[in-house]
């Protein structure tokens, strides 16, 4: 009993260590890609970021699988996310494209900020509850967007059609729109879970096979677009959905109309007897002096 009641306990406690030695995978990965910037080897850095996002989706699936979720847990995952999807990110976009200026380094240091901040603002809000969507872009997905646009720009598809175009200012603008997606309360939406219960799981199912499939076979023309997409998708989502709310449900002048015709106006047509009776009186006296004489 006791052998039994022991090796249950170091069972326990391995599958505890488990979701924190995914963590620090994450930060593997995240830290490589650092050094790999300063070889500069932007290629292998890029991919080295998906790898840690990779890690980062299956280390929260393993503690919520396994049970073994806490506050520790939570803390680790955060403080790892802001160096592998904002300190890495950053220091490759300001290596590339904003190491020339004499200020043009705030622009990184803006979007690790906005990082930092959506990290903290994820834990008080919404970690260790159940999520229907994200409140604001979570930071993975810029992470991968900014890692990997070089892995894109070296694409057959952009050396001829978008090698042309001002990068660098279209990059500082990137990095504006994503911090500020980060920090908005726009809804994204979660991953789906794989499930072949119903119609819909089955579809999302397949969906989800479909684009690792095609992650996996064209990395470089996947990752930047797609997460892109991802991105652009949730804002016009949102704007669009705002601009609904914002519409009367009937035409504003119908209504005007319909309560014109429902207005009854009350007339007394008691005063205007009362007003017009003096007059009756005396138009009626000569007839009837008339008719003494």
């Amino acid at each position: 009993m006791r052998d039994q009641k022991k090796s249950t306990k170091t069972l326990r406690k391995g599958i505890i260590i488990l979701p924190s030695a995914f963590t620090l995978a994450n930060l593997f990965f995240g830290f490589y890609a650092i050094i790999a910037t300063t070889r500069g080897d932007f290629l292998e850095a890029g991919w080295f970021i998906v790898w840690a996002a990779v890690i980062d989706l299956l280390d929260g699936r393993i503690a919520r699988a396994t049970r073994t979720g806490s506050r520790f847990g939570a803390e680790l995952d955060s403080l790892v996310d802001a160096v592998s999807f904002g300190v890495a990110p950053a220091f490759i976009m300001y290596t590339l494209y904003f190491s020339d200026g004499n200020w043009s380094w705030i622009l990184p240091l803006s979007y690790l900020m906005a990082v930092v901040v959506r990290l903290a603002r994820f834990n008080v809000e919404q970690a260790g509850e159940q999520k229907k969507y994200f409140h604001g872009l979570p930071c993975p997905t810029p992470g991968i967007i900014i890692a990997t646009f070089y892995p894109f720009s070296q694409t057959l598809i952009f050396q001829e059609y978008l090698q042309t175009m001002p990068w660098s200012r279209i990059n500082a603008i990137l990095l504006i729109l994503l911090s500020a997606l980060m920090l908005s309360n726009i809804p994204y939406a979660l991953v789906p879970q794989i499930s072949f219960r119903s119609r819909r799981g089955i579809l999302a199912t397949l969906w989800i096979l479909t684009n690792i499939l095609v992650a996996i076979s064209m990395p470089s023309h996947y990752f930047f677009p797609a997460l892109l997409g991802y991105t652009l998708w949730g804002l016009s989502r949102a704007v669009i959905d705002g601009l609904l709310e914002r519409l009367p449900e009937r035409d504003p002048l119908l209504e005007i109309f319909e309560n014109e015709a429902e207005e009854t106006r009350i007339v007394d047509y008691g005063e205007l007897a009362s007003m017009r009776s003096p007059e009756k009186s005396e138009h009626h006296q000569p007839k009837q002096m008339e008719s003494d004489k």
